[in-house]
């Protein structure tokens, strides 16, 4: 399974995007959903970990651009089985979570409706939305991917 989202709208404090999974547009038929991510500073997962970190403002930095396995593991900051993107250069615990605004993210991706500026609502219903498909891929043996990058 392939999750993709792309960074349409690179704000100074925030990163909104369009959210896929498997080429489709992820929504209900009524509402789409978008993920938010802290600023986007230009890193990409071809980069040097001392390039990235040379870059990488610690909890207000998107992670770079590239290709991650997604697993779920035991998050001891939620305190449960959470997603977790895996082999983030220069970040460490980048989850998939559920948050309004950049001021609930530092480098993990939250998951809402963008309906107003800066701002992602509905966050818990789409983020747990998300989960259960990604779940539900894993436990039927299938490898879930995160795709990140340009719109």
């Amino acid at each position: 399974m392939e999750i993709r989202i792309d960074r349409a709208w690179k704000k100074r404090d925030y990163t909104i995007s369009r959210v896929f999974v498997d080429g489709k547009r992820f929504g209900d038929g009524r509402k789409w959903c978008n993920a938010l991510e802290d600023t986007d500073r230009g890193l990409t997962s071809d980069m040097e970990v001392d390039e990235i970190l040379s870059v990488k403002i610690k909890g207000q930095t998107a992670i770079p651009t590239g290709r991650y396995l997604i697993d779920m593991t035991y998050s001891p900051k939620f305190k449960r089985i959470m997603p977790h993107v895996c082999a983030v250069k220069g970040f460490t615990g980048v989850r998939l979570h559920s948050g309004n605004s950049n001021k609930d993210t530092e480098g993990c991706i939250l998951f809402g409706v963008n309906d107003m500026v800066g701002w992602i609502s509905n966050s818990t219903y789409w983020t747990n939305k998300l989960i259960g498909i990604i779940k539900a891929a894993i436990d039927s043996g299938d490898k879930v991917y995160l795709t990140v990058g340009e719109a």
